[in-house]
């Protein structure tokens, strides 16, 4: 049971940090480039790449959640503190995915064009923080599989 709780865990906690690196790290700067100075055509094909997104991600969270919570049920407690901080660097992501979601959105949605360009680098800004935020729990739970 542990096994398969762990495959769950990490398994997801793996597809949203790759979600994440692809979307910062490739999707971002090839829209960037694609649309060069035309602010209104990325923003546009942006929006439609992130709608209906949000709740996919809030389940992937609460699924992460709820397997970390199981495996911590499942576990001898080894290590617990990797564990809380890692809990820790999850809860400050997920943060971060609530500003973006229900803040940052809708006021890049209704943003001026002057006012898209900061947007977009605070966008950039709190994706990295998130990216580094959740590898760093990843990578944390991995070691306290092999401590």
């Amino acid at each position: 049971m542990t096994a398969f709780v762990a495959i769950i865990h990490a398994g997801l906690a793996a597809a949203w940090v790759g979600g994440m690196a692809y979307s910062l790290f490739v999707v971002q700067p090839k829209l960037k480039r694609y649309f060069g100075p035309d602010a209104a055509g990325r923003e546009s094909l942006t929006t439609v790449i992130a709608s209906g997104n949000r709740w996919k991600v809030v389940g992937l969270i609460a699924v992460i959640a709820l397997s970390g919570l199981g495996l911590l049920l499942l576990d001898d407690f080894a290590h617990w503190w990797i564990h809380a901080v890692k809990g820790m660097l999850l809860l400050m992501a997920t943060g971060i995915f609530w500003y973006v979601s229900w803040k940052h959105w809708p006021a890049r949605v209704f943003a001026t064009a002057p006012e898209v360009p900061a947007l977009q680098r605070r966008l950039i800004r709190l994706a990295t923080i998130m990216l580094g935020l959740a590898a760093l729990a990843f990578a944390l739970g991995v070691l306290a599989t092999h401590l």
